[in-house]
């Protein structure tokens, strides 16, 4: 059964971070947003230390040991809850610079959702390596955006024991740092089949420095300016045949590569939520403090009829953070006990994103020049906040897969 008590692993590890937030973070985010491209090394070089000390990625369930401490086999899991802790306070710290961690990001978690045990240990064996490595995945195309999976126009050829893939894909996170920075891999989805739709897309692994694969595009964004958003095209990119993830066999049409794209999501999605509240709390914490230092106490146990207009707003902005934490909470102690969490991830996803976007917004609003002024980074987190509504997957795409779960309806019945 799900504990809101957070165990004290959990504990000692945010307490350990936060340092790194306010000490490595926080100092220079105002620096890396405003020079959009500059990587930041030391923070890459640092975490990929530190992460190697911590021992496995973030965001991907570590491999078993042969072994093993056989008493620790009745101990329940909490690696998804830690990794959901993590990401909120390196968010709390700096959202973009948090998406510059060498630990495995969404292109690690389409291996392990996807990949064969093979697989899995043959391309992530590099993650906490000699030297820091990002990975990135790459979906979306300039003609589609949520329709991506049945209108995909990269294409995957089999020539002999090779894959030809040809194609272009945008809005990729971290897929310069991945393949020109530091030697990492990017997961493309292409189509084997272009009449199949969705049925016919596939996960297929391309590592840095592979012929045919360029980055020739970095976005100029509004927020998470710290980490690079690329474009890359694939001209005659020849790849291993077995770069392709999970089985071979291509002949058979089943919607297996869409569903494996979707498991890959419903592995994420709660982490973009917990990086999400990471910022609205960042932001909440200053606008509480902001009011504080102009001598307004929040007055908690009063009831709302006599509370000032400011107290109620501040308050109710705290039950939002708090109720998009618990699902969120939900969603990563589901995929610790494997239960399935479609749903959950949807919700937190949604969630998180929402109240993100009026957390930081409004608290622009109630300080005013203060909120507006660069002098503050509160700024940078309302502009870093709206992101959070629209990558992997927006909150109109995930509303849809909500309803669709809640009322037992196919795409085809709710779109």
């Amino acid at each position: 059964m799900i504990s809101f008590e957070t165990p004290k692993p959990i504990k000692n590890m945010v307490m350990m971070v936060q340092t790194v937030a306010e000490n490595m973070m926080r100092p220079v985010s105002r620096h890396f947003d405003d020079h959009e491209h500059e990587i930041p090394w030391d923070y890459i070089n640092f975490m990929h230390d530190s992460m190697k000390q911590l021992g496995s990625p973030t965001g991907s369930e570590p491999e078993k040991k042969e072994g093993a401490d056989e008493q620790k086999k009745d101990r329940p899991s909490i690696y998804f809850q830690r990794t959901a802790h993590l990401v909120e306070m390196l968010s709390w710290g700096d959202t973009g610079l948090y998406l510059n961690t060498p630990v495995g990001m969404l292109g690690t978690a389409a291996v392990r959702a996807t990949g064969t045990p093979e697989q899995k240990k043959r391309f992530l064996r590099n993650i906490l390596g000699e030297k820091p490595t990002l990975d990135a995945m790459a979906m979306t195309e300039p003609h589609a955006g949520s329709e991506m999976p049945s209108q995909t126009r990269t294409t995957a050829v089999r020539d002999g024991d090779e894959w030809v893939l040809n194609g272009e894909k945008i809005f990729v996170t971290a897929g310069h740092k991945a393949l020109v920075d530091t030697e990492g891999f990017v997961v493309i989805w292409a189509t084997i089949d272009p009449s199949a739709g969705r049925a016919g897309v596939r996960p297929f692994v391309v590592e840095a420095g592979t012929p045919g694969c360029s980055v020739t595009k970095l976005e100029h964004k509004l927020g998470i300016r710290a980490s690079d958003t690329a474009t890359i095209v694939l001209q005659d990119c020849r790849i291993p045949f077995d770069n392709i993830l999970g089985s071979p066999d291509v002949k058979k049409k089943t919607t297996k590569g869409f569903k494996g794209a979707m498991a890959t999501f419903d592995a994420s999605r709660p982490f973009v939520a917990a990086s999400a509240l990471g910022i609205a709390r960042a932001a909440l914490e200053f606008l509480t403090e902001k009011v504080g230092d102009e001598g307004i106490e929040i007055r908690y146990g009063l009831p709302r009829s006599r509370m000032t207009n400011l107290e109620r707003e501040i308050i109710d902005m705290k039950v939002m953070l708090r109720s998009a934490w618990l699902i969120t909470l939900k969603a990563v102690w589901m995929m610790d006990e494997k239960i399935p969490n479609n749903l959950e991830a949807s919700m937190a996803k949604v969630r998180a994103g929402d109240v993100c976007v009026k957390i930081t917004q409004r608290a622009v609003e109630l300080l005013g020049p203060l909120g507006y002024s660069k002098e503050h980074l509160l700024e940078k987190w309302f502009r870093d906040a709206k992101i959070n509504d629209l990558y992997e997957g927006t909150g109109q795409i995930n509303r849809l897969i909500i309803a669709r779960r809640i009322l037992d309806y196919t795409r085809h019945e709710l779109s």
